[in-house]
């Protein structure tokens, strides 16, 4: 019995002796820019962004890139009633975002990434059901934006210049 019990082991041990990792060098990661990049960002002040831009891209231990992202936004009335209030509005913001590389001074990618969602205002007046709602909304674009921008990134070469 000793015997079949050692001969498992060793043949398992044989095995597993060439199991090689998938994320043992740093350059496999999913996002190439974490810990990497100076962010700037312009348009307009979207609260959750500032949080959430250090989540994706960590904090700057070497400064290789600069991300610049400019965010617009425009709104559209989709369903207006005959008293002219606004029954559904829809929420549009783009994403341009642009990669420069510090060393060689030149820009290695630029992208535009659209995010839309709508809303359905519950009052003409101050509602807080739904200015936590539209603030809900704004979090999960930025989420969805920014992971979709990695989620780029991650297949295309950004260190050298267009």
């Amino acid at each position: 019995m000793k015997k079949i019990f050692f001969i498992s082991l060793f043949l398992t041990i044989i095995s597993c002796s060439n199991i090689e990792f998938s994320y043992t060098d740093k350059e496999n990661t999913i996002n190439p820019l974490y810990e990497k990049t100076n962010i700037s960002t312009s348009g307009i002040d979207l609260v959750y962004l500032q949080s959430y831009l250090p989540t994706v891209f960590g904090n700057i231990k070497k400064s290789d890139f600069n991300l610049l992202i400019n965010i617009e936004e425009k709104k559209t009335k989709r369903s207006v009633e005959t008293n002219q209030a606004t029954s559904n509005l829809e929420y549009e913001l783009r994403f341009k975002y642009v990669i420069e590389n510090i060393d060689d001074d030149c820009i290695t990618y630029n992208k535009e990434i659209v995010s839309v969602f709508s809303i359905i205002p519950k009052s003409s007046g101050y509602n807080y059901g739904t200015d936590s709602s539209l603030e809900r909304k704004y979090e999960l674009a930025i989420i969805e934006n920014l992971d979709q921008f990695v989620s780029l990134i991650s297949g295309v070469d950004i260190k050298n210049c267009k």
